[in-house]
């Protein structure tokens, strides 16, 4: 099995290393916009990059380029929110997102504001969606951008590194053991299960303010004037 890997290894590392930085840094750009997050598995690719990593300059170069990727395709969200959101949401594709979706980034939002950012970016389908749903509301882009620039930089680190210590660790017991490569996949399989049960808590916890009654998000002032609904009260406060 050993063989098998090394080949698939190989593979990837024959990529050019900028140019596979790039693709990483562009599907999860991708991965973090609305729409193309639920389609796109930015995760996968920057994993798989991750283990053709065999320097500290790919390995920092990697980091970087996921976490401005990351940012890019979340303020990208956060404009197409502020510009088009409620024609967006209204519209065919809008609605394929499922109401109840829109409901769970809206009220958690509205709920728990910057930690609903922080959040979301470990969570299934929010961290796509919750960039769209900040555009639509008063919360301006700074706040969202120190929310969420925290959260980017955590999982870049967690998965460039699991990834590249995954590898390096295969390759520097390769030729000891012909199980090497049943350890490397109980590792990558070991981090998956890690990432699942992380987001199953993270669901939860979003649930206890997302399943409730609905809120509506206060929507975008206009310049110079004022918004065209009043904004609803800091559920925090009852917390």
């Amino acid at each position: 099995m050993n063989e098998v890997l090394d080949a698939v290894l190989a593979l990837i590392e024959g990529v050019d290393p900028v140019l596979r930085t790039l693709l990483a840094g562009l599907f999860i750009m991708l991965e973090t916009t609305i729409l193309l997050g639920l389609i796109v598995p930015g995760d996968t690719v920057v994993l798989v990059a991750s283990t053709a990593v065999d320097s500290p300059a790919e390995y920092w170069g990697l980091v970087i380029t996921v976490i401005v990727g990351a940012l890019a395709g979340a303020s990208l969200g956060f404009a197409i929110g502020r510009f088009f959101g409620p024609r967006l949401r209204a519209s065919r594709l809008g609605q394929r997102l499922g109401e109840r979706n829109w409901h769970r980034a809206e009220s958690f939002l509205a709920h728990r504001s910057g930690i609903a950012v922080f959040i979301s970016r470990f969570v299934p389908v929010l961290h796509s969606l919750t960039p769209l749903v900040v555009g639509m509301s008063a919360l301006r882009y700074r706040t969202f951008m120190l929310w969420l620039t925290p959260a980017c930089i955590i999982w870049a680190f967690a998965y460039v590194s699991v990834g590249s210590a995954a590898a390096e660790g295969y390759r520097s017991i390769a030729g000891q053991l012909d199980f090497a490569a049943l350890i490397f996949v109980g590792v990558i399989i070991g981090f998956w299960l890690l990432v699942f049960a992380v987001k199953k808590v993270l669901d939860r916890y979003v649930g206890q303010y997302a399943d409730g009654e609905t809120v509506i998000v206060p929507p975008t002032p206009k310049r110079g004037g004022h918004p065209s609904a009043p904004a609803p009260q800091d559920a925090t406060d009852s917390d």
